[in-house]
């Protein structure tokens, strides 16, 4: 096993939450004292274990039965929700989309089959379950705020959607909007349960990953969450790469001085890879397992800027 660690180029979106909410990132909110010499060989201790964690992981889920059960399954690593494809007409449209703010005036088609094929680019098929269209259309709403887009129907259809295992087309329902001509899609079967990790997550506070939000179209690049604490200097995260995996290591940058609120806040991290993921395992070198789609949490984002 070759590992190469390197250090992420990040874009970065903040926003301030309850600690309640996402009591798992709780733990981004530490930090140190900035004390010179002191502070940059706690720095240098710390990215040395970090890296030897990040081997850790590597080494137990390389060749592991875990591995091959995720490439066997199936896991979007993009938007499982395609908006129409003419585009959204107005800004309250959009805002409406981000928001995922919706009101259903129509009926919704009972559902017939309780499977549906996922079909790889790759030749191969897998069987899911399939989600009703009332399921699905709860797990697309998020809001009832104004502004809001109106559903009038909907009906089973497939779409394209990005996965660890490349491209796949899955069923999915088509809800028709009212004003639009082509439907919004969403993707209608469930996706692969995470499998058992072959090694234990790390013992105590830790700065753990929130979720993936996006992968490149290329693969060459993963945006994932990661959280820090309102009186540090952001998150930064590591990547280790190896014939079967790819590892992220989520750390925080040194404390800044005076009171400090208890908050989490979220950063999104652009990681940049020496290769394309391909059909590697994505993981948390914190939790040792793999890191959980989660596209909801970029969209409570409110700002970006470059960062290194």
């Amino acid at each position: 096993m070759r590992a190469r660690p390197s250090r992420s180029r990040c874009l970065v979106a903040v926003l301030v939450l309850s600690v309640v909410g996402l009591g798992a990132l709780a733990a981004g909110c530490g930090g140190r004292e900035t004390n010179g010499g002191s502070t940059r060989e706690a720095d240098d201790e710390s990215r040395q274990v970090r890296a030897h964690r990040a081997r850790q992981v590597a080494a137990a889920w390389d060749g592991s039965s875990a591995a091959v059960a995720w490439r066997a399954g199936y896991h979007p690593t993009d938007e499982i929700t395609q908006p129409p494809r003419e585009g959204l007409h107005t800004k309250d449209d959009r805002q409406a989309y981000r928001d995922r703010s919706f009101a259903l005036r129509g009926k919704l088609p009972p559902t017939g089959a309780k499977e549906g094929q996922v079909a790889f680019a790759e030749g191969r098929a897998l069987t899911r379950p399939l989600e009703a269209a009332k399921e699905s259309y709860g797990a697309l709403v998020r809001s009832g705020a104004k502004p809001r887009l109106t559903v009038t129907g909907a009906k089973l259809g497939e779409m394209t959607v990005v996965t660890s295992r490349g491209p796949a087309t899955v069923p999915a329902w088509l809800f028709s909007l009212r004003g639009y001509d082509t439907p919004l899609k969403q993707a209608a079967v469930t996706a692969s349960g995470l499998p058992r990790s072959p090694v234990e997550p790390v013992a105590g506070p830790s700065t753990r990953l929130g979720g993936l939000v996006r992968s490149a179209v290329d693969a060459r690049a993963v945006t994932v969450i990661a959280s820090h604490g309102a009186c540090d200097d952001g998150a930064v995260v590591d990547v280790t790469e190896t014939s079967g995996s790819v590892v992220l290591s989520a750390s925080v940058r040194g404390r800044r001085a005076g009171l400090c609120t208890k908050q989490a806040v979220l950063q999104q991290v652009t990681v940049q890879l020496g290769r394309p993921v391909g059909d590697r395992v994505l993981l948390d070198a914190h939790t040792g397992r793999p890191v959980p789609y989660r596209p909801w949490v970029a969209r409570l984002q409110v700002g970006e800027e470059a960062a290194s």
